[in-house]
């Protein structure tokens, strides 16, 4: 029955890619470009199709993925295509129209595609498989070898925000959004709290996280303005999320709080790509360079290596790093935060 159903799927995309006449589109749910153009490979034109549970004009998480699979295929001349704002009973599916669509890598942003991508991957075992934040055990759950994981190194990216966030919090108390409860979000989360904690007391102050809260979708933006209003009344001025559109409801929430108050005391650092600029609330980014790591990918394919690995992206190697700091922070504390940043790519931040 699965089957059948992505076969359906298949056909329709194909059907859509011809009746578009192979220029660019897309919609709500799916959509191609045509970035691409011949490969060294005896012509061979390579495609990449993302899929996503979140949108890809989610102004976050969703938005930064895809930009980073656009950027990687403009470099290397891929085709593209995409499917977003997708439910979990449909992973499996999706990814197996594409498959039968002949696309050579399949780009999954996120753990919670692990198992949909570990049960195509043996269905398909000439068909590449690139899990962005993926375990770091699951290569070697693939028999067929081709699974790569793409993991940037959570605690660094709790690191960065978090000492913004403990330089900046004046009530002392700061608070994270996750999306669903993986082990990349709970290492993101730790990050933050050890990295805001130690911050802060080399400030003089006592700085503490809340608890983590999970919204269980990365798309309910409703969750995120009830979050964000709940922990706002409990202390909470500075907030950093790993939830994609969910961030994006608790920063309407903090703007329109700041607004009620006629300035800005309550503060958001975004994630993945550098936001500063989309909300008054957002001070700063946490950056992950998402596209290098699906160029290594696409690298690999083009060279027969692919498979059986996990690429790390971390502020060492250059895939991890802060985005530009807005002007809401006092020059002095710039100067620290940038210290700080200093210390981490050194290796001997909280040592």
């Amino acid at each position: 029955m699965k089957k059948s159903l992505a076969f359906i799927l298949a056909l329709v995309m194909a059907l859509s890619l011809v009746a578009c006449g192979g220029s660019s589109g897309g919609s709500s749910s799916s959509g191609s470009d045509n970035t691409g153009s011949d490969s060294a490979d005896e012509g061979k034109v390579y495609k990449v199709a993302m899929i996503c549970d979140s949108s890809i004009s989610d102004g976050g998480w969703g938005m930064a993925c895809y930009n980073a699979m656009i950027d990687a295929a403009e470099k290397y001349g891929w085709e593209t295509a995409y499917s977003d704002s997708i439910d979990q009973s449909a992973y499996y599916d999706t990814i197996v129209s594409y498959c039968d669509l002949g696309y050579d890598l399949i780009y999954a942003p996120g753990n919670q595609y692990t198992d949909a991508v570990l049960q195509a991957a043996v269905e398909y075992p000439e068909i590449a498989f690139g899990l962005l934040n993926g375990g770091e055990d699951t290569p070697g759950k693939a028999e067929n070898g081709n699974v790569t994981s793409m993991l940037p190194n959570s605690q660094q990216i709790g690191w960065i925000a978090g000492a913004l966030a403990g330089l900046m919090t004046e009530t002392g108390i700061v608070a994270f959004i996750g999306g669903m409860e993986l082990d990349t979000t709970k290492g993101k989360y730790e990050g933050f709290k050890e990295s805001a904690a130690f911050v802060g007391e080399q400030e003089g102050k006592t700085v503490s996280t809340l608890d983590i809260v999970y919204s269980n979708s990365f798309s309910a933006s409703d969750k995120g303005i009830e979050f964000a209003k709940a922990m706002m009344d409990q202390g909470a001025d500075v907030f950093f999320g790993d939830a994609s559109a969910v961030d994006s409801g608790a920063r309407q929430a903090i703007d329109e709080a700041n607004a009620a108050k006629g300035e800005i005391t309550v503060y958001d650092i975004a994630q993945p790509s550098d936001l500063l600029g989309q909300n008054e609330c957002i001070i700063g980014s946490q950056v992950t360079d998402n596209s290098s790591l699906v160029g290594l990918c696409m690298e690999a394919i083009e060279a027969g290596t692919f498979g059986g690995e996990v690429i790390y992206g971390t502020m060492q190697n250059g895939a991890l790093s802060a985005g530009a700091v807005s002007d809401l922070v006092p020059a002095e504390k710039q100067e620290k935060y940038q210290e700080y940043i200093q210390q981490m790519t050194d290796g001997t931040f909280m040592q």
